[in-house]
C-alpha cells in the first residue's frame, strides 16, 4: 500500500465522505444514518469491495437479496436504493443504468388505525406530565411526534392560539392550531421550564443547540429563552468541542413507551401508537384527505369482494 506523500492530506474515507455530502445539502440526521446505514450493508453484502468497482449488477443483486431472501417491505427497499443512488450521483459522480431487472417489493395497502373519541379519552386519561402534554398536542394539533418533541418556546403563539413547526416533512415549515385542551396547561408546563432554565444558566448551563449558522451569527442566543425546548430532556450533556452544558428535547421513546403503556391499561386491543393521535386529528382537521381515504377504503373493500 502506498504511503500518502509528507504535507498531502488523506483522502477521507468513503462513509465520511458520504456524511459530508449529505451535511451539506442539510438532510436530516436520520436520514445520514440511514443513508450511512445502507451503504455500508451494500459494501458487506459485496465482500467489502469498493462500490466505485461495482455498478447496476452488484446493485441489481443487493435489492432483489433485500425483498426476495430478507423479505423487506417496499418502503424498507426505496430508502435502500436511495442510499446507494446518493452514493453514486453525489459522492462517485457515475451513472448506474436504469436498473431494470430489480426484483422490487411489493407494498401492502394498509388501512390506517383510528381510535375512537372514548379511546383517545381513555389513553389521554391514563397518562400525565409530559407525556399527557405531547400526546394531546399530536391528538389536537395533527403533529408528528419528532415535531411535537421539536417545538421552541418560540414556536408556541398563546395569543394566535397556533403553532409553528419548524423545518417539519419535508424541511417545510407550517402552521397549525394550538388546541384549547392543552393551551393552559401547556402554559403552566412553560412556566416550570423557564424556572429550570433560569436554574440552569445559575449553574451555567443552559444552553441549547442552534440551527445552522446562528449559532456563529447570535453568540448568545444560544441560552435565550425563547430558543429553548418546549419539552427538554431531564438530563443535562456537554458539548466537546464547545464545552456548553446543554438540553437536548426529550427522547422519543419515552413519550413511545408511556403511550404503549397508556394503551395497554385503557384495554384497547389496536395496534395503535403515538402516529394513531394524529390519523385521528387528521380526520378532523383535514376533512379532504378523509374523504380521499373513505374512497381509497370503500374501494379495497370492493376489490376484496
Amino acid at each position: 500500500m502506498r504511503e500518502p506523500t509528507p504535507g498531502t492530506p488523506e483522502k477521507p474515507r468513503l462513509l465520511h465522505q458520504v456524511s459530508h455530502a449529505i451535511r451539506v445539502r442539510h438532510y436530516s440526521r436520520r436520514t445520514e444514518e440511514a443513508y450511512v446505514g445502507w451503504i455500508r450493508r451494500f459494501i458487506l453484502f459485496h465482500a467489502k469491495r469498493h462500490p466505485a468497482t461495482m455498478g447496476e449488477p452488484e446493485i441489481t443483486r443487493f435489492l432483489s437479496w433485500l425483498a426476495v431472501e430478507r423479505k423487506v417491505s417496499s418502503v424498507t427497499q426505496n430508502q435502500a436504493l436511495s442510499a446507494i443512488l446518493f452514493l453514486y450521483k453525489e459522492v462517485l459522480r457515475q451513472d448506474i443504468g436504469w436498473l431494470q431487472n430489480v426484483v422490487r417489493a411489493k407494498g401492502p395497502r394498509k388501512l390506517p388505525v383510528v381510535l375512537t373519541r372514548d379511546e383517545v379519552r381513555a389513553v389521554l386519561r391514563r397518562l400525565e406530565g409530559p407525556s399527557w402534554l405531547v400526546a394531546a398536542l399530536l391528538y389536537g394539533s395533527g403533529l408528528r411526534l419528532l415535531e411535537a418533541l421539536r417545538l421552541q418556546v418560540k414556536d408556541i403563539e398563546f395569543g394566535a392560539n397556533q403553532i409553528t413547526v419548524r423545518s417539519g416533512k419535508g424541511a417545510k415549515d407550517r402552521i397549525t392550531m394550538l388546541p384549547g385542551i392543552a393551551k393552559e396547561p401547556l402554559g403552566r408546563h412553560l412556566e416550570i421550564m423557564r424556572l429550570q432554565h433560569q436554574q440552569d444558566l445559575d449553574r451555567g448551563a443552559g444552553w441549547v443547540e442552534m440551527p445552522f449558522a446562528l449559532a456563529r451569527k447570535y453568540p448568545n442566543a444560544g441560552r435565550e429563552w425563547a430558543w429553548q425546548w418546549a419539552f427538554p430532556a431531564t438530563r443535562v450533556y456537554v458539548v466537546q468541542a464547545t464545552r456548553q452544558r446543554r438540553r437536548h428535547h426529550l427522547h422519543e421513546s419515552v413519550i413511545q413507551r408511556a403511550v404503549h403503556h397508556a394503551i395497554r391499561a385503557a384495554g384497547i386491543s389496536k395496534q395503535a401508537s403515538c402516529h394513531t393521535f394524529r390519523h385521528n386529528a387528521e380526520s378532523r382537521i383535514m376533512p379532504s384527505r378523509v374523504r380521499k381515504s373513505a374512497g381509497r377504503c370503500r374501494r379495497l373493500r370492493l376489490s376484496a369482494a
